[in-house]
């Protein structure tokens, strides 16, 4: 049995982040451990003023009982950070990396043309310098365009942009693992984008839902690696999440 560390925000109310993380994963059969890096009294969609514990000081002296007593992990998750967790996280993510982990990074940082709620450029930079290190990456359309320093203003783009925003993802951060998801096309259809074996860009595409659903990018990210951690290959995993 395969284990995986998930290390993501846990939000008392709202299904997202740690709260669809652990279910989906453990449900998968995989072995799964927690590492809250804050806890919220909601998410941050439409819920007010929620609270914010940030946790991040903790995670060192986690880790450290941990490699005392000899606990291991196949792969590593990282979701929503905060500001303060992303900092303990990029120092922390290189020794994952030299162990050649495999690290799947959501940099679930906005969405819909802008940043949540107290997020600003300084997280980006922080996002940035974690892909860097990551095995795979899964942004949104505008985490992409935000990771790659460009404008995120867009209502709907055209398969061919999106495949390239994939690839420049893939180049910029020495990736051989993108997924770009939730790109919203015409005709009211979503895409996902990702890289084959041999670099070049396949696209999934299915009739786009009506409404918006917070922690559908978690969801996404959470059964991509659970397919990935059982076998599949990143198109395939992507194809069943995307159904899912």
């Amino acid at each position: 049995m395969k284990s995986v560390l998930i290390s993501q925000d846990l939000s008392c109310v709202g299904q997202v982040s740690m709260s669809v993380a652990l279910p989906v994963l453990g449900a998968s059969g995989l072995q799964t451990a927690a590492l809250p890096t804050a806890i919220l009294s909601t998410h941050t969609g439409g819920f007010g003023e929620n609270t914010f514990l940030d946790l991040s000081a903790s995670l060192p002296e986690i880790w450290e009982h941990w490699h005392e007593q000899q606990i291991d992990f196949d792969a590593i998750y990282l979701g929503y950070l905060g500001r303060a967790a992303s900092r303990v996280w990029e120092k922390g993510l290189e020794e994952c990396s030299r162990q050649g982990k495999l690290i799947l990074l959501d940099p679930a940082m906005a969405d819909h043309g802008r940043l949540y709620r107290g997020f600003d450029e300084d997280y980006v930079r922080q996002m940035q310098r974690l892909a860097r290190q990551a095995t795979i990456l899964t942004p949104n359309l505008t985490e992409a365009l935000l990771l790659l320093n460009e404008p995120a203003d867009f209502d709907e783009i055209d398969s061919h942009r999106a495949s390239v925003i994939t690839q420049r993802l893939s180049q910029k951060f020495a990736l051989a693992q993108v997924v770009l998801t939730g790109v919203p096309l015409a005709d009211n259809k979503i895409g996902v984008y990702g890289l084959s074996r041999c670099g070049q860009v396949w696209e999934r595409v299915q009739d786009r839902i009506p409404r918006h659903y917070f922690g559908t990018g978690d969801l996404f990210a959470s059964s991509l690696l659970a397919g990935l951690l059982h076998g599949a290959d990143l198109e395939s995993a992507a194809a069943a999440a995307g159904q899912f």
